[in-house]
């Protein structure tokens, strides 16, 4: 979901009131994947690289995840949506932490559509991290895994690979996001900015 800064800095705006306009995109395009049947959309919200970005910037990030957490999971489950996230979670507080696990205890159920935001999430950490899982699993083992092996490790590893990879804000790179899960997948970039992609875009 790229291009937020940018998007308000051409409405000559903070880039905070750029990442409030992309929450209310990512509403529109879960609305828009429920109404095609869509069964599971992940959205790069905060990658491991992110925070090398100013503090304040980082920190305003943290609240309105957090914010968003408590306004919209009630939401999500009213309408059937499966709540995930996936990353590294120990270096953010021990509130939003406790926040989202709650969150996606109270849509475990759900089937809907599986909404998975990717928090504090690098490809190769999920990769190095589903190895070390792997390997913790079957201490025992020392040659011979498989794909199939180190799939089940992977942060993703409770949905289908992606059919579709979108980037928008004109970047065509995959910056380090699910680089195991995306060997087969379609690649379309846009240069529209996130918080221009709605329904009509998707």
């Amino acid at each position: 979901m790229d291009g937020n800064g940018r998007w308000a800095k051409k409405r000559f705006l903070p880039r905070v009131a750029g990442h409030k306009r992309g929450v209310e995109t990512v509403r529109e395009v879960v609305k828009a994947c429920v109404a095609r049947g869509i069964s599971h959309l992940t959205l790069f919200a905060f990658s491991s690289e992110n925070w090398r970005r100013p503090a304040e910037e980082v920190s305003f990030l943290m609240q309105l995840f957090l914010r968003a957490l408590e306004e919209e999971v009630s939401r999500l489950h009213e309408k059937g949506i499966r709540f995930r996230v996936i990353g590294d979670l120990t270096p953010f507080e021990p509130r939003l932490v406790d926040l989202i696990r709650r969150s996606e205890a109270l849509t475990a159920g759900n089937a809907l559509l599986t909404l998975t935001i990717a928090a504090n999430y690098g490809g190769r950490w999920d990769v190095l991290q589903a190895v070390e899982r792997m390997l913790a699993a079957q201490p025992e083992r020392r040659a011979g895994f498989t794909e199939h092996d180190l799939a089940q490790h992977l942060a993703l590893n409770f949905g289908p690979e992606p059919d579709l990879f979108i980037r928008t804000g004109g970047e065509q790179r995959i910056s380090n996001f699910l680089l195991w899960q995306l060997a087969y997948s379609e690649f379309y970039f846009t240069d529209l900015l996130w918080p221009d992609f709605d329904a009509a875009a998707l």
